[in-house]
């Protein structure tokens, strides 16, 4: 499992991993609660391993992202909140990132970035960012 099993779900808190499919849709289990929820296939999903943050001169992938954030915080939770302030937020991410487009990505994706990285490594699942990269390898021999 990577992270294309792991889903942000419009309009519901967190994230998400993909259970089975259905024939209206998939069902998907909450990394917050554990709670199974249906899905249907018109709701606006995202994929994390198809998710880009912006910067300066190109798109960086979420999971190159998360790794970024994994090597400053030694693959701990995040040493501030999602809740904090936007200043503290940016100047954060701008440690992470530093050439992130601040005009492109707003307050908003930040705290998106940092719950989920939180999410992510309060279930430890911060290895599918290495896996990913293991089977991107493999498909290119």
């Amino acid at each position: 499992m990577g992270l294309e099993n792991i889903l942000a779900i419009a309009q519901k808190p967190g994230l998400f991993k993909l259970v089975t499919q259905t024939r209206t849709g998939f069902i998907a289990e909450s990394l917050i609660d554990g709670k199974r929820i249906s899905v249907n296939i018109r709701s606006n999903v995202s994929l994390l391993s198809e998710i880009a943050i912006y910067t300066l001169s190109e798109e960086v992938p979420l999971r190159e992202v998360f790794k970024k954030i994994k090597e400053k915080e030694n693959g701990e939770a995040t040493s501030i909140s999602h809740k904090d302030s936007k200043d503290v937020l940016e100047e954060y991410f701008f440690a992470v990132l530093p050439d992130y487009d601040e005009d492109r990505v707003y307050p908003s994706d930040i705290k998106k970035v940092v719950r989920w990285y939180n999410l992510l490594q309060q279930n430890n699942l911060l290895d599918l960012l290495e896996e990913q990269e293991e089977v991107t390898a493999d498909e290119e021999e």
